[in-house]
């Protein structure tokens, strides 16, 4: 008997909904499985940052991946905005690194320098400039400045992409995907809380769920780690802006600073912390002054899809045919989430991968 899907994909956040979309227009008949509920869903509390150059190392994978994935979000957008309507806030206008001291001022220009000569653009502002650029700041060493990177709204761009799998067949079930299906060596659906699912191919796109699904043939290495975040007022009368320090980021979106992020392994509690948003708030007013005496307008907390190294886990299951992982994207899920779809488009077509996957092999971590 025919399963009467040919992909399932569990997971209906930003990476599975790429997912779904990419194969459905590459023909294929999708389902798409999604747990339900909002809480300590990673997108729901995602700042929505495009930043690789920013957030990466120069040895680091993730940079070229990164760079990739933010290049693919402009035609991307243009796309989705014209099958859905939908615009999903890209804008790509720059985002600073300011240095709060000499030493982290020398480590940002080493990165700035490594960046240029990997042919990226990449500037370093002196203090000087900094405090004309953004003269609500606190005073500066100096900032790395990548004029590419920028940011989108998490929660538009799921829902354009969700959209457009729709038009596209997608076929959406609210289940709890509890365990996958084999025979043999190959993966023949997938059983959740309300049903069983027939399919020839998994995508795990569950986030931080991941590891709690029983059946693949090693333990998925991913764990939920809170993130927890606030939203302050921006300053009146400033352009918006991006801007990192050393143990927090402020992203100006509408009227609101949205200012980030913890990192906890606390397990599977999404809640926020007394202490969490205090130390929010305080990291926010060592960038400025305006934050100082901002009063908190929400708080809230998303539980990352770690891995032990960071990197995400994009590609098959080499002991178990039909099965794909695009999970463990941590904290740049949103950054990864386009092009994580088109990769699993062209893996699960046998086509060759636009990107070099060999760093975010699935089975790096447990090798039998």
């Amino acid at each position: 008997m025919t399963a009467p899907y040919d992909v399932v994909v569990v997971g209906a956040g930003p990476v599975g909904a790429a997912c779904a979309r990419e194969l459905a227009l590459a023909g294929r008949r999708v389902q798409l499985l999604e747990a339900g509920g909002d809480e300590g869903q990673a997108w729901r509390a995602a700042a929505g940052m495009l930043a690789p150059q920013i957030e990466s190392g120069p040895e680091d994978p993730l940079l070229e991946l990164g760079v990739a994935a933010r290049e693919h979000y402009r035609p991307l957008a243009d796309a989705l905005r014209e099958t859905t309507g939908l615009d999903v806030g890209l804008w790509q206008e720059g985002i600073a690194w300011v240095a709060a001291d000499e030493p982290e001022a020398a480590d940002l220009r080493s990165k700035a320098g490594s960046q240029r000569q990997q042919g990226l653009l990449a500037d370093w502002l002196d203090a000087a400039e900094v405090q004309a650029r953004w003269p609500w700041l606190r005073p500066t060493h100096g900032a790395l400045w990548a004029a590419h990177d920028g940011a989108l709204a998490p929660d538009k761009l799921v829902r354009a992409l969700l959209a457009d799998a729709s038009r596209l067949g997608v076929a959406m079930t609210h289940d709890r995907v509890t365990a996958l299906e084999c025979r043999g060596d190959r993966v023949i659906g997938v059983v959740g809380q309300r049903g069983r699912y027939s399919t020839d191919s998994v995508v795990l796109a569950a986030g931080a769920w991941s590891g709690t699904i029983v059946g693949p043939p090693r333990p998925v290495s991913v764990e939920p780690v809170r993130g927890q975040m606030v939203a302050l007022a921006w300053p009146t009368g400033t352009a918006r802006a991006i801007v990192y320090g050393r143990d927090c980021y402020v992203v100006a979106r509408g009227d609101e600073a949205i200012v980030g992020s913890t990192m906890e392994y606390v397990g599977f509690r999404s809640e926020t912390t007394p202490e969490g948003q205090a130390g929010i708030v305080e990291c926010a007013g060592e960038l400025s002054a305006e934050f100082v005496a901002s009063p908190v307008r929400r708080g809230w907390a998303g539980l990352r899809p770690m891995t032990p190294d960071g990197l995400p886990l994009l590609g098959s299951e080499p002991r178990l045919a039909g099965l794909w992982y695009a999970t463990g994207h941590g904290r740049h899920g949103i950054l990864l989430a386009g092009l994580s779809g088109l990769l699993i488009r062209q893996l699960v077509n046998g086509e060759p991968p636009a990107e070099d996957l060999t760093p975010f092999a699935p089975d790096r971590f447990w090798k039998w």
